[in-house]
Parts: C-alpha cells; structure tokens; sequence
C-alpha cells in the first residue's frame, strides 16, 4: 500500500524500511533538540506547568503527562526550555525536571521568577532550585479553584469579583478589591473566599515586574495552548503512537509557536486589547 501511494504521488516507491529509517532520524532530531545545550540562554523567567497529552494507541486512549518549561529572555522573547514526561504532582520529577534544565546550561541565578500553579511541592522545589526567583501563582488555575466552591448561580459575580482583583492598577487597589470582595462573599461562599485568601500573596507577585509585562505574568495559558494545538493536529489521525511520538508533534508546535514569539516579544501588547477590558465568565476562566 505504502509503495503504490508513492508511486502515484512522488513517481518512485518509498519502502517501509525507508520510512522507518526517516521516522528514526526524526525522532533523534526531536530529541537533539529538546536536550540541547542552553548556555548562553539569558532567561529571567519560567512558565512551568505539567500537561497530559491524550495518545491513541491502537484501539485504546493512553494519557502521556508531560512537564513543560517556556523561558523568557532577557529581550523578552520566549522559548520552550523543556518538554518532559512526568508526573505533575510529584515535587520528586519536578526537581529532576528543573536539575535537567541547569545540568543544560540554564543558570538558576539569572531567573527571577516562575509563573506555575499552586501544585503541593512545586513551589517550594522551584524556591529550592532557583533561590534568587519569586513565585507567581497562575490567576486562572486561583479562579477555577474558587469558583469550583462557588454555586453556579453566583459564579459569575464571584468572578466578576476576582476580576476586579487581578486586574486592578496597582498591589494596594487589588488588596482594596480583595476586602470589598471578603466583605460581600464570606458569608454565602466562606471556603471560596478562603481560597482566594490563601493564594492572594502569590497571585500578586507580577505587580514587582515592569506594568507592560503584567498580562504575559499573570497565567501559564502559554503552556495550555501547547496541548489545544496538540490537541487539534490529533483529532483527525487514527493512531499517535506513545512517548517518543508526542514529543515529535511537541517539537514542531514548539518551534512553530517560538516563530510567532520572535515578531511578539511580552510586553508590546496595547492596552485596548479585549482581554483587558471585562470579559465573560467563560473566557476569564479558561483564558481561551
């Protein structure tokens, strides 16, 4: 079959034996690339989040869950640091995941700070590994978590609330914000408000950070459009066949996300944009 297509539309046959040849010299590439040296690298910062990759293999689904770093330069272009398999509620891989990245070349004292989720050990492994960085927790991880503990009838005025938080104009407004929003929600929603509460300090850190980069600051949403790409390129094919073949559609997504980076550098956003004005529920929360 492979023969016969190939003939029809390259006018020669391709064997199976060559293609297996080109998908091997692909996937030593792939890997080439995703252990590449990063000396010389300049990254203030690091967007890390963990990702599970739905797989179909032969006739079931299997998830492959994948760590990810994009780094941030100091010319304020990004970059994917690091793709690799993983469990994200292990403090345990994310330090050999970080050790990976500085055992490349990536000096842990240039970062000054790391956008994550409040996974239980990530933060304090980060701190560990990275001693001269702050933390920011990612807003639209904070806002699922509360809303999770809100009643679907008041969820939109508690992300309303929060919205008004996250997006104030200075560290002293949002925590003006923060308790008009205590006042109006703790006694109908306590344990949201709570929440909110305990991750308020981390959601804040960007205001430390030059105002133009603020938005790119805020959320791991980078991260989370890897997998919707991903996503979109698998949904028409029958088989996507383990590790090696999720880090090769990986890599060229990356590479081809890092193109569009290069002419967007953080911080050259306008300000009219939509996403800083007030938007639904739905958007704020998934940050689609």
């Amino acid at each position: 079959m492979l023969s016969m297509i190939s003939k029809q539309l390259l006018g020669r046959k391709i064997s199976a034996g060559q293609v297996s040849r080109a998908n091997q010299d692909l996937s030593e590439a792939v890997e080439q690339w995703r252990t590449r040296s990063l000396e010389g690298e300049k990254i203030k910062y690091l967007l890390v989040d963990g990702v599970n990759f739905a797989m179909r293999a032969s006739r079931s689904v299997e998830t492959v869950p994948v760590l990810v770093a994009i780094g941030v330069r100091e010319d304020s272009t990004r970059l994917v640091l690091g793709l690799q398999a993983g469990d994200k509620k292990s403090a345990a891989n994310w330090r050999e995941f970080f050790k990976d990245l500085k055992s490349r070349g990536l000096r842990g004292e240039d970062v000054t700070l790391g956008v994550m989720d409040g996974l239980t050990g990530l933060e304090i492994v980060f701190k560990e590994e990275f001693g001269n960085a702050q933390v920011q927790r990612c807003q639209v991880h904070v806002a699922r978590n509360v809303l999770a503990k809100v009643p679907q009838k008041l969820k939109q005025g508690v992300a309303d609330g929060m919205r008004s938080i996250f997006y104030a104009s200075s560290k002293e407004k949002a925590r003006e914000f923060f308790a008009q929003f205590k006042e109006r929600w703790e006694k109908e929603v306590p344990s949201a408000v709570k929440c909110l509460e305990n991750s308020l300090d981390a959601c804040l850190t960007f205001f430390k950070f030059p105002p133009e980069e603020w938005q790119a600051m805020r959320m791991t949403n980078i991260i989370e459009r890897l997998n919707k790409e991903f996503k979109r390129r698998t949904n028409s094919m029958e088989i996507v066949a383990g590790e090696n073949a999720c880090y090769r559609l990986l890599a060229f997504i990356s590479l081809k996300m890092e193109m569009h980076w290069k002419r967007n550098p953080i911080g050259k956003a306008a300000y009219h944009l939509p996403i800083f004005q007030k938007v639904p529920l739905a958007e704020f929360i998934q940050n689609a």
